[in-house]
């Protein structure tokens, strides 16, 4: 019997990916626009943390936001409204995360030159968004405390490579069996520089550390 041909299209695939990301990145440096990547489960508040977040930060620093999801306009309808910024949205026609070219074509579609800040609202998902370099100059992602403490252990790739982990919904913490700390423990197990914040969106207790923390990594962008 003949050998059969195998071909690692996967290798490949990300080889590439990880080159235009690269290059994606140098673009942006040139340009002197932050690209943040921000990653979650479905319902763990991505848009509600965001509205918070730019509203406390679209007086300092210009701001545009890409939502990508598989089908729907309600998120970047609900940011424009909220917030006032300039949102698009991305239709990844089925897939399940973003790569740097898909990236890439949203910011061709975005006023690159009234921005300092755009972010990424990536798919929901904890698997296929990790897999892939956007292009993004830092990665985000929010876990909240419903989903429980222990998905650090689960998702390790997805904490593997987050630069800010932001841990929503802590007002409810009493109904839920989550130990704070012990989440903290997870991630710095699979990240040790990884930043950890709780939050709560709806109310907006520690939307402000987020913020500050974004404006920083901004500011230190630009310069």
């Amino acid at each position: 019997m003949e050998n059969v041909k195998i071909i690692e299209i996967k290798k490949s695939v990300f080889e590439n990916n990880d080159r235009a990301a690269d290059e994606l990145r140098g673009e942006l440096k040139n340009r002197g626009v932050f690209l943040l990547n921000l990653m979650s489960s479905p319902g763990s508040g991505k848009t509600t943390t965001l509205i918070q977040t730019i509203n406390r930060l679209k007086d300092k620093i210009r701001i545009a936001v890409m939502e990508a999801d598989i089908d729907s306009d309600v998120d970047a309808i609900k940011i424009k409204e909220a917030t006032g910024v300039e949102s698009i949205q991305l239709h990844t026609g089925g897939m399940c995360h973003l790569d740097a070219e898909m990236t890439k074509q949203g910011l061709n579609n975005v006023s690159m030159e009234q921005a300092d800040l755009v972010i990424l609202e990536n798919v929901g998902n904890l698997v296929c968004p990790a897999e892939f370099d956007t292009g993004a100059v830092k990665n985000a992602m929010i876990l909240s405390v419903p989903e429980g403490h222990d998905k650090p252990l689960k998702y390790p790739l997805m904490f593997s490579i987050c630069d800010v982990v932001v841990i929503n919904k802590i007002d409810v913490l009493p109904y839920f069996d989550f130990d704070m700390e012990k989440c903290k423990e997870y991630i710095h197990m699979r990240n040790p520089k990884a930043t950890v914040i709780p939050i709560c969106a709806k109310t907006g207790e520690g939307v402000d550390v987020f913020a500050e923390w974004l404006l920083n990594e901004v500011s230190e962008w630009k310069r």
